[in-house]
């Protein structure tokens, strides 16, 4: 695996590999890999010839009281896993290679309306950090193809209208969840919740799970759904941001007989804040 730190120099291999017709795939992270990653890597090694990964922990899509200084690195653990999971390029740049004139003075990329509920409510700003700074992988890479993993459901809608609107030739693959064996999402965050924790934050898949079946049986309403999964997240000593059912293309509130849906949950316990999500095909 060959690891790049320039844009330069990832621009010059891109170049190369394109004049030999290799069809790239992108995996853009932020490090501190686990098994989620890994299945991302594997999905893009099945649909391309040469594997692109990044590993940038972006400082725009940070709020100012969130954990930017506190997020995990851990480049070697990272360098040997994508390694073992099949990655032939690994892009590791400093923050002044991705901003050169500076984070206040970047050019930034904002997606009207998707990024204006649920999580962007939460965290102002976010999502235009997350298509700011993808916006500019794109343009270094190049790919044929970019992975995102579904667990950040926002993020990958987002993404997906991004990519459209600005005329990316870019197809942009979904990876299912992967999950722990009590359903909890793998996420980088799980890393600060106690055995015990552990444990407890399965409550939020099963939340989902209840969701997903109380629409499918029509039996209650929609508000009547999100109040219980409120309710089931509190007793459990979760505090829940939301717990909701939305269009699965846009995230907005489904009409009655809506086919295409989502079920979506933010959850804090202590200070790890955890999110997840179930689609639902009625």
């Amino acid at each position: 695996m060959q690891i790049i730190q320039r844009s330069q120099d990832l621009h010059a291999l891109v170049g190369d590999l394109l004049g030999q017709r290799r069809r790239i795939a992108l995996v853009p992270t932020m490090g501190n890999l686990h098994a989620g990653h890994h299945s991302l890597v594997a999905l893009a090694r099945a649909q391309a010839d040469v594997v692109v990964a990044s590993v940038f922990v972006n400082p725009t899509q940070f709020g100012p009281n969130e954990d930017f200084a506190r997020y995990p690195r851990t480049p070697q653990a990272d360098v040997a896993g994508l390694e073992a999971s099949g990655c032939d390029v690994l892009f590791m740049p400093p923050v002044e290679d991705v901003y050169p004139y500076g984070i206040e003075r970047s050019v930034r990329v904002s997606v009207p309306e998707l990024p204006e509920v649920l999580e962007g409510v939460i965290r102002p700003g976010h999502f235009d950090g997350v298509a700011t700074v993808v916006a500019k992988l794109f343009n270094l890479v190049r790919p044929h193809l970019a992975v995102f993993g579904q667990k950040d459901y926002q993020q990958l809608l987002v993404i997906r209208r991004m990519t459209r609107d600005l005329g990316y030739p870019i197809e942009i693959l979904a990876a299912p969840i992967v999950r722990e064996p009590n359903g909890l999402a793998m996420s980088s965050r799980n890393q600060y919740l106690s055995a015990d924790e552990r444990v407890r934050v399965g409550i939020i898949h099963l939340t989902l799970l209840w969701m997903a079946a109380q629409t499918q049986s029509k039996g209650a309403s929609r508000a009547d759904i999100e109040e219980e999964a409120l309710a089931r997240l509190r007793d459990a000593g979760l505090v829940p941001d939301y717990a909701v059912l939305r269009r699965a293309d846009d995230l907005l509130e489904p009409a009655e007989g809506e086919r295409h849906q989502v079920a979506l949950i933010a959850a804090r316990l202590g200070a790890t804040r955890l999110i997840d999500n179930f689609l639902l095909d009625l």
